[in-house]
């Protein structure tokens, strides 16, 4: 990877994990965005749709067209906040649980791989950098 960017190995990588949950995830109708989704939403107690977005760094409008299609495929039902009146709490359905059952497996199959194929040190690096990475950005250290 000499002489390659970290901006392009990190873009790249990310691009190829996401291409392939979609591929996975179209093998049942969905995509990646709304497995993620799925994981995001709590299954007990559900999650107030305004917390949602920020939780899964999303921008509102991409998020109501996801929770739109997975009300519509009933694997969500909005409710009323009984805390705020003006507010919707996201509940998953027994179909929804079901489907983020499905997610959560294959991200923790894709998670044990790349344990089982990378050291535990090199892991923990990779962790490091990323960390360090993102607080540079979010302390706004770069731009």
């Amino acid at each position: 990877m000499k002489d390659k960017t970290i901006d392009y190995v990190l873009r790249t990588t990310w691009l190829a994990v996401q291409k392939m949950y979609n591929e996975e995830a179209s093998k049942f109708q969905a995509t990646m965005a709304t497995a993620f989704t799925l994981l995001s939403i709590d299954p007990k107690k559900g999650t107030s749709s305004t917390s949602l977005g920020p939780k899964m760094g999303m921008e509102s409008t991409s998020l109501s067209r996801i929770l739109k299609t997975l009300e519509e495929r009933k694997l969500i039902k909005r409710k009323p906040n009984p805390d705020d009146g003006r507010g919707v709490i996201i509940n998953l359905t027994s179909k929804g649980l079901q489907k983020r059952e499905d997610s959560r497996q294959r991200v923790f199959k894709f998670n044990n791989i790349i344990k089982a194929e990378i050291e535990p040190d090199k892991l923990s690096n990779f962790y490091e950098v990323s960390e360090t990475i993102l607080e540079l950005i979010n302390d706004k250290k770069i731009f």
